[in-house]
């Protein structure tokens, strides 16, 4: 009997991970900027599910919020272990920039996700969750600890700066109004 309820918590486990991992992926990669980071980020969050877990538990409503929730802290602590190595690195020999002029096809991605990843920390934190994840202001208000009101402000000031830093081809300025 013991190993039927161990064997149904696995299912109910490995149910879990299926369902959230790929946006819990998009999302960790989105903060951290790099596909094979955030394979670590989510890793650790699934261990950490797991060591939580009890046996029979049922997923309840709120545990999507958790795992985000979870990997923002992941991912955060993440970047902060990243931006400690980059300055030892950094101390020992000058580099160059990093990124190479993106080609013509995918050149207004690049510069879009580069646009992005200058976007201060909380500004790309609701981005990437209301435009990639599709998030409601309510759920990115549960994720992130924020107030929905401060949800939308953050959003709305990380669109106008992006709709600054990627402009279209050939799109000039006017002075005063809206193209």
């Amino acid at each position: 009997m013991e190993k039927d309820a161990l064997d149904s918590g696995e299912q109910d486990m490995e149910t879990l991970i299926a369902t959230h991992e790929s946006c819990l992926l998009r999302y960790a990669a989105g903060i951290v900027g790099d596909r094979h980071s955030a394979q670590d980020v989510v890793q650790n969050v699934f261990i950490k599910l797991f060591r939580q877990w009890q046996p029979g538990l049922q997923p309840s409503s709120s545990i999507r919020s958790w795992l985000y929730r979870v990997t923002h802290n992941e991912a955060i602590d993440h970047l902060r272990r990243e931006k400690r190595r980059m300055f030892l690195h950094a101390r020992q020999a000058e580099s160059g920039e990093l990124a190479a002029e993106p080609g013509e096809a995918d050149g207004r991605m690049e510069a879009v996700l580069a646009a992005v990843r200058r976007l201060p920390e909380a500004e790309r934190q609701v981005v990437v969750l209301r435009l990639q994840e599709g998030l409601s202001y309510q759920e990115i208000s549960r994720i992130t600890g924020r107030s929905e009101g401060n949800v939308g402000c953050l959003l709305h000031h990380a669109v106008r700066k992006l709709g600054q830093w990627v402009k279209p081809p050939g799109a000039v300025q006017k002075g005063g109004g809206r193209p």
